[in-house]
C-alpha cells in the first residue's frame, strides 16, 4: 500500500459520506445518477477483488468502507425516488419528468 493510496481512501472515506448527508437532508434524487453510482460500486468491487487476490494488505477493509457507504447512497437513491414518485415528481424510477 503506497501513501497515494492511502490519501486517494481517506479522499473517498472523507466525501461519501458527505454525500450521503446531502442525500438524507435533501430527500431527493436530484443530482443523482444511477449509471454513475454503478460504476462505482464495480470499480469497487474491482478494488477490493485485487487486495483480495493480488496484495492483500490492511486496505482492503477501507475499501470495503467505502463501498458499503456508495451502496448506502444507491439504496437511498431508491429510497428518495420512491418518495418522489409518491409526491408526482417523477413517473418511474428512471426518468424525471420535471
Amino acid at each position: 500500500m503506497s501513501i497515494l493510496e492511502v490519501l486517494m481512501i481517506v479522499c473517498f472515506g472523507v466525501a461519501w459520506p458527505i454525500n450521503l448527508y446531502n442525500s438524507f437532508k435533501s430527500k431527493s434524487t436530484k443530482g443523482k445518477n444511477l449509471l454513475f453510482m454503478s460504476f462505482i460500486v464495480l470499480a469497487y468491487v474491482f478494488g477490493i477483488l485485487n487486495k483480495l487476490f493480488v496484495s492483500v494488505d490492511a486496505a482492503v477493509y477501507f475499501y470495503i468502507l467505502n463501498e458499503a457507504m456508495v451502496l448506502a447512497d444507491y439504496i437511498l437513491y431508491f429510497v428518495n425516488r420512491h418518495r418522489e414518485i409518491q409526491n408526482g415528481i417523477c413517473k418511474n424510477y428512471y426518468n424525471v419528468y420535471r
